[in-house]
C-alpha cells in the first residue's frame, strides 16, 4: 500500500509546488519586468492620484468630455455586466430608441450604434472614431477651443486594429480626456474640471 501512496504523495507535492507556486511566481515576474504597466492594471495616474484605468470604462458626464458607451450596471465594475434583454425585448428596443432620440437631437446625425448600446461587460474603456468625432462640437465649445483642433486631436487618439487585422479602429476615452484636458484646459467659468460626475 505504502509503495503506491508514496509516489502519489510525492507527484502531488511536486506538481502543487511546480505549477501552484513556481510557474506564477515566475509569470508574475515576467510580466512585471516585460509589461509592468498592464502587469498592474494599466492604471493611469494624475497628480500622484490614480484616476482610472485604460481598460475600465467611467461615466464621463461634463460636457467638455467625451463620453464613453452607455452601462447596463452603471459603470460599476463591481457588479459589470450586461442587461441580458434580447434584441425583441420591449424594454432594450425602447431603451435605445429613446438613447438615439436623444443622440440626434443633440448633436444634428445619425447616432452610431455604440453611442446607443452598452456593450457585454457594462465597462467598455473605447468607443468608435464616430462616436468620438461626434461629440467633438460640443467639447469644443464648452473649452473654448477651435472644433478642428478637438477633431485633430480625437483622430490622432484612434487606435488601429491589432497588426491591422483584429478588432475595430477605437478611441480610449479616459486617456482621450486626459488629452483633452491637457491641450485645451477647462475654462474657469466652465466649474467642471477633471471629473467623471
Amino acid at each position: 500500500m505504502i509503495t503506491h501512496l508514496r509516489p502519489a504523495i510525492s507527484l502531488t507535492v511536486v506538481f502543487t509546488l511546480l505549477t501552484g507556486l513556481a510557474y506564477p511566481l515566475a509569470m508574475t515576474g515576467a510580466a512585471q519586468t516585460l509589461f509592468p504597466m498592464a502587469a498592474n492594471g494599466s492604471l493611469i495616474e494624475r497628480d500622484g492620484t490614480i484616476i482610472g484605468s485604460s481598460l475600465i470604462a467611467q461615466p464621463f458626464a461634463g460636457a467638455g468630455y467625451l463620453h464613453p458607451r452607455p452601462s447596463a450596471s452603471g459603470w460599476n465594475a463591481a457588479g459589470t455586466g450586461a442587461s441580458n434583454l434580447g434584441p425583441t425585448s420591449a424594454a432594450l428596443i425602447a431603451t435605445v430608441a429613446e438613447r438615439r432620440t436623444a443622440w440626434e437631437a443633440e448633436k444634428g446625425t445619425e447616432a452610431p450604434i455604440d453611442a446607443v448600446t452598452a456593450s457585454g461587460s457594462g465597462l467598455d474603456p473605447d468607443i468608435s472614431p464616430e462616436n468620438a468625432l461626434a461629440q467633438a462640437g460640443r467639447i469644443a465649445a464648452l473649452r473654448g477651443a477651435d472644433a478642428g483642433a478637438v477633431r485633430g486631436l480625437i483622430e490622432a487618439a484612434v487606435e488601429k486594429p491589432f497588426l491591422g487585422l483584429y478588432g475595430e479602429p477605437r478611441v480610449n476615452v479616459l486617456l482621450t480626456n486626459i488629452a483633452l484636458d491637457e491641450a485645451f484646459p477647462m475654462p474657469p467659468a466652465g466649474g467642471e474640471g477633471y471629473t467623471t460626475e
